[in-house]
């Protein structure tokens, strides 16, 4: 019976959408952390009478046909990229991102990464990094005597010294833009990497057209919305055993023909 395969298949879609959907709640609280969203589509129909075959010689044709659908499938797990809220820290080396960007990050093999998790520290030499000790491009060094740092909105940063009324300019962020968000690849650690989907980068300064502004002492927050989660999980609960009842129903039916006398 094809009732069995389709009611599977909606119990797999349905597994996966509830394992979207807990990822969502686990980073609730994760900087930066874009919530996700699972997308599906029906799969091929089997043709039981095909839209418009001729049922006359009149020119008369089937309107509608006999088409019995095979089920669902995962066709995407996309990000909603909108804008998280600022959480204040008044850590100095904290920078949350207004609007588009993202900030740059050489990994150990050199190659680039892109993250929006802007609670950066300092390395022994002074190099700005992330949290697992990545630079973050270009270097930008705090020198070991700076008593203070600034971070404006454009992203250029100033150390400030004893005996020194005017601040040292030591480096500026750079940004990089995507034409398609959702074609980054995700590497876990808040990190992302350009795909061919993604296109190439678009790199450049905060506060310029199509960058966004950076806001120092606070880090973005997860825009994971913690009600409209807990609500898709109890559809997807309700769903998956609507599928799973589907299957029971199915299997009451065989039980029956195979009864029969």
């Amino acid at each position: 019976m094809r009732s069995l395969s389709i009611g599977a298949s909606g119990m797999m879609a349905q597994q996966l959408n509830v394992e979207v959907i807990s990822n969502n709640i686990a980073n609730m609280s994760t900087t930066g952390y874009k919530r996700q969203r699972a997308e599906f589509q029906d799969l091929l129909y089997q043709q039981e009478l095909r839209v418009g075959t001729p049922t006359s010689d009149a020119g008369t044709v089937q309107p509608t046909g006999v088409q019995v659908g095979l089920g669902v499938r995962a066709a995407a797990i996309s990000r909603i990229n909108e804008q998280g809220a600022f959480v204040k820290t008044d850590n100095r080396l904290d920078v949350a991102l207004q609007g588009p960007g993202y900030f740059t990050v050489q990994l150990p093999n050199g190659d680039t990464a892109y993250t929006r998790a802007g609670f950066f520290q300092l390395s022994p030499d002074g190099t700005i990094v992330t949290a697992d000790g990545y630079p973050v491009q270009p270097n930008i060094v705090i020198p070991a005597d700076a008593k203070d740092v600034s971070i404006t909105n454009a992203g250029e940063v100033f150390a400030y010294f004893d005996n020194q009324v005017a601040p040292q300019n030591v480096g500026q962020f750079e940004l990089a833009t995507f034409i398609n968000q959702n074609g980054l690849e995700a590497m876990g650690n808040n990190l992302f990497r350009e795909t061919t989907a993604s296109g190439a980068p678009t790199t450049g300064v905060a506060g310029t057209t199509g960058f966004g502004t950076m806001l120092q002492g606070y880090l973005e927050g997860s825009n994971v919305n913690v009600v409209a989660e807990i609500t898709s999980l109890i559809q997807a609960q309700r769903a998956y055993e609507m599928n799973s009842k589907s299957i029971e129903t199915s299997d009451q039916m065989m039980q029956t023909v195979t009864q029969l006398r």
